[in-house]
């Protein structure tokens, strides 16, 4: 999800900002792994109790973009050449033509002098380029000085989400196993995938879509339209990075469709930490238990499969009652909140040109794509 730090103040630019910008699939791994340890740095800061990210991995993940989309990465330098800041604008090329998906932030050391804003002002130049009108970036509690940025820059909250989490030693095991409990001729099966097979892939596309029934707010944004091939994509990149992704989808037996998943992804390398990814359910087989169901024997498999998994963590919308009921009685608590917010390209441009955010040097632009 797209992520914003900064400085909320204008107190002055640097002497010297330089700007460079890549694709991420052509990228030197000399700047992924730049933006790989500013995003460490500034993980560290706001996580200071999780795992710290590895940024080996991170480097690799940043090069594996999904078919009909492109990437372009922001490398911030000093006047040493020294990376001080990093940024990411993420767009569908095929839907949702409007909308691009930012990342700004600015290492731990060096907020306040203006970084941010230059990144920021690169950012929107690339997305008014593309022809996107909207742009968004997510903020969270741990990190207050993005939210004020977001509010300096005239973006406005546009979904308010909290994110919670489960300390695994405090699950319930009676609990799990009430709502593992389902009877023997009901017409649903329970599946577990790490690849999806071949034979269920155009099936786990369709049930993902179902997500576009989860809560938007006020964002400006159409339903997506998932493929098997970005769904391919996405396990590559989840084991480019060295994580594991385990889906858990239940079959309706009578008609072969696949109507319920939830997924969790988790690394041995930072073994401690779960991050629960989505959860959905068709709308036609709700009240059946089927979340639940799902959720606790995520649970159950976590323990038994994921070696030091101590906690999960998940996101939702505040509005979500469904999914916050289910959480809540499984003994996940509040951990931080979060906010996506949104704006007018052409709008946030202005504002930052009044801030004075034009850097004082930019180096000269990598193609924006790769040659075809």
């Amino acid at each position: 999800m797209p992520h914003a730090t900064g400085d909320a103040h204008h107190q002055g630019m640097p002497s010297t900002v330089q700007i460079e910008r890549h694709d991420a699939r052509t990228a030197p791994l000399d700047v992924r792994l730049a933006g790989a340890h500013l995003r460490a740095a500034a993980y560290a800061v706001s996580f200071p109790e999780d795992p710290p990210m590895i940024p080996e991995a991170d480097a690799e993940d940043l090069r594996h973009v999904t078919p009909g989309e492109d990437v372009q990465l922001f490398l911030a330098r000093d006047e040493r050449g020294e990376p001080v800041g990093w940024a990411t604008l993420g767009y569908s090329t095929e839907q949702n033509l409007h909308i691009a998906f930012a990342d700004v932030l600015v290492h731990p050391d060096h907020t306040r002098r203006g970084v941010g804003r230059a990144l920021a002002a690169a950012v929107l130049d690339a997305a008014r380029a593309e022809g996107r009108r909207t742009i968004t970036v997510w903020t969270g509690s741990r990190r207050p000085a993005g939210e004020a940025f977001a509010r300096a820059l005239g973006a406005e909250p546009a979904l308010p989400m909290i994110s919670n989490e489960l300390r695994l030693d405090a699950l319930d095991a009676a609990l799990l196993a009430r709502w593992t409990a389902r009877p023997d001729s009901e017409p649903y099966r329970l599946h577990h995938f790490t690849r999806i097979p071949e034979a269920y892939l155009e099936r786990t596309a369709q049930v993902m879509m179902v997500m576009n029934t989860a809560p938007k707010g006020d964002l400006d944004m159409d339903d997506w339209t998932i493929t098997p091939e970005m769904i391919r994509a996405w396990e590559d990149s989840v084991a480019a990075a060295g994580e594991q992704r385990h889906l858990m989808a239940v079959e309706h037996l009578p008609t072969g469709e696949l109507v319920a998943y939830t997924e969790v992804f988790w690394s041995p390398q930072r073994a401690p930490l779960v991050y629960q990814g989505a959860t959905a359910v068709r709308p036609d087989h709700r009240g059946r238990g089927l979340g639940k169901w799902l959720k606790a024997s995520m649970l159950q498999h976590v323990r038994a499969h994921c070696p030091g998994a101590a906690r999960v963590r998940t996101g939702n919308a505040d509005v979500n009652a469904a999914m916050l009921g289910i959480n809540h009685a499984l003994g996940f608590a509040p951990f931080m909140t979060r906010t996506e917010w949104q704006g007018d390209v052409q709008a946030l441009t202005e504002r930052l040109h009044a801030l004075g955010a034009t850097p004082s040097h930019r180096q000269p632009e990598q193609p924006a794509r790769p040659a075809r």
